[in-house]
């Protein structure tokens, strides 16, 4: 089956999700999932890496350079080329996500829920608050699972990040909001699987010491990237690479990247798939 299920942890660096993550480590030990290390796009900003992981595009072709960046995304997303070959997505994400892609500004009584099948992202539940925990999240995106049983799903929790912010990357607090994610892949990942989804779990940026990102150090831009699912192999033939996220999901699903991102010269051929 070609669906796919993309989890995007906001703010997880990548040290601290190969120390903490140890369900989905023990996947990879186990033979049953590949990890690798990604290096984050510049700026290691949220918005802009949204952006990239979702369309292939990096931030100073894509023009979202900032998180303060206003207005609808101008690049095709795997929203968008989902829709147009007939196929259904989903996402339970940040707001940030409905504003890029479907509906800016975002006013949270007309947009908290979305079942609008004419626009890119077509069922959606955002949220709005930083601390909107996570384990409600996971419920938004399995709700859209069972209801409307998309072929592509976004699944993007923010605890890790908030916590990051309060704490510092380094932080027990840190690392143990990284563990309870770990704890709800757990509980999700073997009923996605046995719907028949490649689960791709990684995270947009990292997290430094004193709870920053959007530079270049190796805490705020190496992050981790987990992929699941009987497709893939634990080959890794070049360096992984963000922009690589968005063809591989076109690959898995059977639809044509689009041309820019066929323009974009990726060094991410990531893994064999079946």
């Amino acid at each position: 089956m070609n669906k796919v299920i993309l989890v995007i942890i906001d703010g997880l660096r990548c040290d601290v999700a190969f120390k903490e993550m140890r369900y989905m480590v023990r996947l990879t030990r186990e033979g049953l999932a590949a990890r690798f290390t990604l290096k984050a796009e510049m700026p290691s900003l949220s918005k802009p890496l949204y952006e990239t992981l979702l369309t292939g595009i990096p931030p100073y072709i894509s023009g979202v350079t900032s998180n303060e960046f206003k207005g609808r995304s101008t690049q095709k997303s795997i929203f968008h080329l989902t829709k147009e070959k007939g196929l259904i997505n989903a996402a339970a994400a940040y707001y940030w996500i409905s504003e890029l892609y479907n509906c800016y500004p975002f006013d949270p009584p007309l947009h908290r829920e979305q079942e609008k099948e004419d626009m890119p992202i077509q069922f959606g539940r955002f949220y709005f608050e930083d601390d909107y925990p996570d384990s409600h999240l996971f419920v938004d995106g399995e709700i859209l699972r069972r209801k409307y049983k998309p072929d592509f799903l976004l699944i993007h929790p923010m605890g890790v990040d908030y916590f990051g912010h309060l704490y510092g990357g380094s932080s027990r607090e840190y690392a143990k909001k990284t563990s309870e994610t770990d704890g709800l892949l757990s509980k999700y990942i073997p009923l996605w699987l046995d719907d028949g989804y490649q689960v791709i779990v990684t995270a947009d940026h990292g997290m430094d010491d004193f709870g920053n990102h959007g530079g270049e150090s190796s805490e705020e831009r190496d992050v981790p990237l987990f992929l699941v699912g009987d497709r893939f192999t634990s080959v890794c033939y070049e360096p992984p690479s963000q922009l690589g996220i968005a063809p591989l999901i076109c690959r898995l699903l059977k639809i044509n990247p689009s041309k820019a991102m066929n323009s974009i010269t990726s060094p991410a051929t990531m893994g064999g798939l079946s």
